[in-house]
């Protein structure tokens, strides 16, 4: 159980999120004699992996998985399951002996007038000089206001909640909402067992997962796809077209029996209507709309513009304060497990360590950009 923290105690660096961003910065940290301290919501490293449905597997494999200083213990070639990261985070938090405190969330951070920050949670306050906020992209659920016209007997799950199709009434047909990697993930599940309808609001590019005998992964590191930098013409594009769907395919689905149909206009009672007029009765709906940022709890004045934190790679304009683990944060792969580590050795870099420091050495060499923490 954590214990009431003390506001006596000045750490060098306050690391807000446990996960994948957050431990691969700690030895890092470690290495420096930083006084350090990581703070996670969870009741265990890992736990948002482990409350993830029961089936999901990456879709990169072994190799590509890996933090700084540690390989992923699996064979090369192979697709972790969500139980195997949990575990693999474990032991990296384990194996660096990284201070991390559980079960405490960040109910609000701010900076005091000499410019340190204070960091409240339910056991007491945290202070630090400087803060890194390593939460991930993946905060708060969203479900669409048109669920509101859902029968209440019919049962409706968003991805972050499912866990395998035992949750849902079967012999029916139930309608998945969206078809990026989760939810056409979770529609070839349910497929094996009732009909399945998927609402497609934009459809993004779908590619195989292996190509040519190799896995999809090695040809896009080939090409450095992973590392694009972030304020470049290609990124740009690539960002405006949306996530890519690896290894899931449509055309698959369809030769299934999966039913596509454009997008969800509106739920009445147990029939879902699309954007050409078509209808569905249905037993239960699957949310795969993805996530909106929370920042309800960081009050610093200036880092939160139109609901997203401004940043240089990961360095926002608040002396002392950064961010890790965006998507795009500097490249494609800053928000990817095997990818996080260069980004995590970059800030480090720009970090102080010892009294008297002010929070700052030296701006990221990037352009400025606009990311969901």
């Amino acid at each position: 159980m954590p214990t009431t923290s003390s506001t006596d105690r000045l750490l060098d660096v306050l690391v807000i999120g446990a996960g994948q961003a957050g431990l691969a910065l700690g030895p890092h940290l470690a290495r420096r004699g930083a006084d350090f301290l990581l703070v996670d919501a969870g009741p265990e490293i890992g736990h948002s992996w482990r409350t993830r449905w029961d089936s999901l597997r990456l879709f990169s494999p072994a190799q590509y998985d890996s933090l700084p200083g540690l390989p992923f213990p699996a064979p090369a070639d192979t697709h972790p399951g969500k139980d195997d990261v949990a575990d693999y985070l474990a032991a990296y938090a384990a194996h660096f002996a990284l201070p991390v405190r559980l079960d405490t969330p960040v109910l609000r951070l701010h900076r005091d007038a000499d410019g340190t920050f204070t960091a409240t949670t339910p056991t007491g306050t945290l202070r630090a000089r400087q803060v890194v906020v390593a939460t991930g992209p993946f905060q708060t659920p969203h479900v669409p206001a048109i669920a509101g016209g859902l029968d209440p007997d019919v049962p409706q799950v968003h991805t972050a909640g499912y866990r395998n199709p035992a949750q849902l009434p079967g012999g029916g047909r139930v309608l998945v909402v969206g078809a990026a990697n989760s939810g056409l993930q979770v529609a070839a599940e349910l497929a094996a067992t009732q009909p399945v309808t998927v609402a497609v609001g934009t459809r993004p590019t779908e590619l195989p997962q292996r190509i040519a005998g190799r896995d999809l992964f090695s040809w896009l590191s080939a090409v450095r796809f992973f590392t694009v930098p972030s304020s470049s013409r290609i990124a740009r594009r690539l960002r405006a077209r949306g996530d890519l769907v690896i290894g899931s395919r449509s055309r698959d689905l369809r030769r299934r029996g999966v039913d596509f149909r454009p997008r969800l206009t509106g739920l009445t009672g147990r029939t879902a209507r699309f954007a050409d007029g078509s209808t569905v009765d249905v037993v239960a709906v699957v949310w795969a709309t993805g996530y909106r940022p929370d920042h309800s709890w960081l009050h610093v004045p200036g880092v939160v513009v139109d609901g997203q934190v401004r940043h240089t790679a990961g360095t926002t304009d608040v002396p002392g304060l950064h961010v890790l683990g965006l998507p795009w944060q500097t490249c494609r792969g800053s928000a990817l497990l095997g990818f996080v580590g260069a980004d995590a050795e970059a800030l480090a870099a720009r970090l102080t360590v010892g009294a008297g420091s002010t929070g700052v050495s030296g701006r990221a060499p990037a352009t400025r950009a606009t990311s969901p923490v």
